[in-house]
């Protein structure tokens, strides 16, 4: 999810969930909103992990006429293709091992309400067809149902942080399904591209999370500030959100110093302001510097990141890509170049296998 944490079940009526700061950016994104949710078309969002993408797909709903009904957000990468039909389309008592009752799935249960496909581009091509035809029918097939399909009204909004248009060339996304989902097309931007926006961000966490944690913190220094808004912040929203947190429940006195900071903040440099025509830093570029200059271990800097879903699938293979460029196709070297005991290579080998992170080496030799 990004730049909050938001339920995961079918949510009703209005919330509070709001888009933070006054840049140019965020006024025109928040006008354009405001007309896209008079409409009924589907919605595609795309931006970087933690941009806020379904805050986004939030206020389309909240401020539109399905506003008082269920909003449904299922994340298309946590879940196998198997348990994602069953999310999305529900499934029959007896269907497969453990399914002891009939189960309504998201889009279902979403009737008259919106659907809030996050990670679409991590769907197989067999849910892209299943999605395709539901968009097309508005029929829901359940798994493990003979016939008798429902029909679900729902208001459909997808995101995602790949090219979907470089995946529909490479085979792996349905162009029929892009153009379906394309509709309305709003490109979030990234944190480093509306700076002016950190000092209320901070202020809003701030606020949040002091309250929570009867923390004594009250300011923040200009001098921290000045960090805060220069680092370049691949994390996006959602990063800055979690090192506010744990500088809140680690500070014991008033005012947040830069010393207080994380590392990788307070040592922010010259590559985070550069014009924006250079190439952008990505959350790869940044975990990789990681892993080889200040040699983090995988375990303990990626693994958790992206079993919290703070990063994507995507992530993983550019990460897992690079170290195969620098070890000319060498999974054992991979793994040491990550910082893994020689005991854990078939640890790391399943991890990709399981969550279809392993890339072909034969090409980086």
């Amino acid at each position: 999810m990004d730049g909050a944490r938001l339920t995961v079940a079918p949510i009703r009526a209005k919330s509070s969930v709001q888009l933070i700061g006054r840049s140019a950016e965020i006024v025109a994104l928040q006008q354009e909103l405001e007309r896209i949710a008079r409409s009924d078309a589907k919605v595609l969002i795309t931006g970087e992990s933690g941009v806020g993408k379904e805050i986004v797909a939030h206020n389309i709903h909240a401020r539109g006429p399905r506003a008082n009904m269920p909003f449904a957000p299922v994340n298309c990468a946590g879940l196998p293709e198997t348990l994602l039909e069953s999310e999305l389309f529900g499934h029959v008592k007896g269907s497969f091992t453990g399914a002891y009752r009939d189960k309504p799935g998201k889009l279902e249960a979403a009737h008259m309400g919106t659907a809030f496909l996050d990670e679409i581009g991590e769907m197989t091509l067999r849910m892209q067809g299943m999605l395709l035809r539901f968009l097309e029918t508005g029929e829901l097939q359940k798994v493990g149902a003979d016939g008798n399909a429902r029909h679900a009204n729902v208001r459909v909004i997808a995101a995602t942080n790949r090219n979907l248009r470089e995946m529909i060339t490479q085979g792996t996304f349905r162009e029929d399904l892009f153009y379906r989902l394309n509709v309305i097309h709003i490109a979030v931007p990234p944190l480093r591209d509306r700076r002016e926006d950190i000092p209320a961000l901070v202020d809003y966490f701030l606020s949040r999370f002091t309250s929570v944690n009867q923390s004594p913190v009250t300011s923040v220094s200009p001098q921290a500030m000045k960090a805060l808004v220069g680092y370049a912040w691949p994390g996006n929203v959602r990063e800055l959100e979690n090192a506010l947190e744990r500088v809140v429940v680690t500070v014991q006195h008033p005012t947040i110093e830069v010393s207080d900071l994380p590392a990788e903040i307070r040592g922010f440099d010259a590559v985070s302001l550069r014009p924006k025509r250079e190439r952008r830093r990505t959350v790869a570029d940044d975990l990789y510097k990681r892993l080889i200059e200040q040699r983090e271990s995988f375990w303990s800097t990626v693994y958790p990141l992206f079993m919290e879903r703070e990063i994507t699938r995507s992530n993983v293979r550019e990460l897992v890509r690079r170290g195969l460029e620098e070890a000319r196709g060498n999974y054992k070297i991979v793994a040491r170049l990550f910082n893994m005991e020689p005991r854990d290579y078939k640890r790391f080998l399943n991890f990709l296998r399981k969550h279809d992170c392993q890339i072909p080496f034969k090409e980086y030799r």
